[in-house]
């Protein structure tokens, strides 16, 4: 709606004097010749007002302070009069009023009160509609959006619609250089915090995406995976360390089955099924996705089960494997690794990458090897296998026969 008129004048009551003889001030708001009126919580004695002005005289004890007070007054209401008028909002002088004394207004919240609510909620479906592992991501996030606020701002928070221009450009900067994120790292904590910053603007606490000019993507990483002879030699060597060789008989079967850390943990024995011609199966759900895991047990991973039938750790737990924590698993495994003379960094996710290159390699399909890993489709496949030597040998090989012919 155009605006064709505003004013904004102080008067007093003459007629309403109270028990000291002074009169109450008034403030009265006018837009387009309609009009709202309302108190200002402050008295003066007639004689010290100056009616043409609309302020007390500067003569008079406290009159100074007075003004001062009815100019932040004019200060706030000409800002609530620019803000609804670049907001598009109709105005009227009871819906400037209103907005002034903070009935009506629109829902104000803060950004860290809107991500630890966030987060309440991923804590409650933890294990149901989110891994144990995005709710941890979730929750490391914002204590590093809290120590940047802290740093940065010397702030505790900021009302969303008050983030100051290049938030996330400062945020981005504050983890590569104060906690020494890498570039992938840094980008996945700003993809969860875009996700809080969705969640207000579609439920309008948010007026500006902060994302809308910035754009992010991930760095190729190239993943250690290990070849054919180095996962035989890590077979294979004989390790008197009852931790090391427990540590790695999972890793390698890991290695033939291709599951991630989070589902050999959780390898129950109604998990292994047979099928109709007696093989057996893993079919298990990926905790990570919910999406289904078909693998056939092949016998590397067979008699690393059967090691650990009688394991008091898996009777009590009703697991199939002693699997320890993932961070204890990644420390023993640069050890083995050190062991075995392999010199690549191995991880628990080294084994799943393993699996889907090596079975890759060895002519499966990358359908059925996307199945096996759980994936809804092969593009996430393709990001864990890795063309090997002899695949391009082999390949070339029969470019060869087939020219000779």
């Amino acid at each position: 709606m155009e605006r064709t008129s505003f004013s904004l004048l102080f008067y007093i009551r003459r007629t309403k004097l109270n028990k000291f003889g002074e009169a109450p001030i008034f403030m009265r708001i006018t837009v387009n010749g309609n009009r709202s009126d309302a108190s200002v919580k402050r008295f003066i004695a007639p004689r010290l007002w100056n009616s043409s002005k609309g302020k007390a005289t500067e003569k008079g004890l406290g009159c100074r302070d007075l003004n001062l007070y009815l100019d932040a007054i004019s200060s706030n209401i000409l800002r609530i009069l620019r803000d609804m008028e670049l907001a598009g909002e109709e105005l009227s002088a009871r819906s400037i009023l209103d907005r002034y004394l903070g009935k009506n207004l629109p829902e104000r919240r803060t950004l860290v009160e809107v991500f630890r609510a966030h987060n309440e909620k991923c804590r409650k479906l933890s294990g149901i509609d989110y891994a144990p592992a995005t709710v941890s991501r979730y929750e490391t996030c914002l204590k590093l959006l809290c120590n940047f606020l802290s740093v940065h701002y010397q702030k505790e928070d900021f009302y969303l619609n008050e983030l100051p221009q290049g938030f996330i450009e400062e945020f981005e900067l504050y983890l590569k250089t104060n906690r020494k994120c890498g570039h992938n790292t840094t980008i996945k904590y700003l993809a969860n915090f875009k996700k809080i910053t969705r969640l207000s603007l579609a439920r309008g606490w948010l007026n500006k995406d902060p994302f809308s000019e910035y754009k992010f993507h991930l760095k190729p990483v190239e993943r250690d995976f290990l070849e054919w002879h180095e996962l035989q030699r890590l077979k294979d060597k004989h390790i008197d360390i009852p931790r090391m060789a427990q540590i790695r008989d999972i890793f390698v079967f890991c290695c033939f089955t291709g599951l991630a850390f989070s589902d050999v943990k959780q390898l129950r024995p109604e998990h292994i099924v047979l099928d109709i011609n007696g093989a057996r199966w893993i079919r298990k759900s990926r905790q990570k996705t919910q999406n289904m895991c078909n693998i056939p047990l092949l016998d590397a991973a067979n008699e690393i089960l059967s090691r650990y039938a009688d394991n008091d750790y898996c009777q009590k737990r009703g697991v199939l494997l002693p699997v320890c924590s993932n961070q204890k698993m990644n420390l023993y495994l640069k050890e083995l690794a050190d062991i075995c003379g392999i010199r690549k960094h191995l991880s628990t996710h080294t084994a799943r990458h393993t699996f889907a290159t090596l079975t890759l390699a060895s002519g499966a399909a990358i359908e059925n090897v996307a199945k096996m890993l759980g994936h809804s489709d092969t593009k996430m496949t393709r990001h864990y296998a890795r063309i090997l030597d002899t695949s391009i040998m082999r390949d070339m090989q029969l470019v060869a026969k087939n020219m000779a012919q």
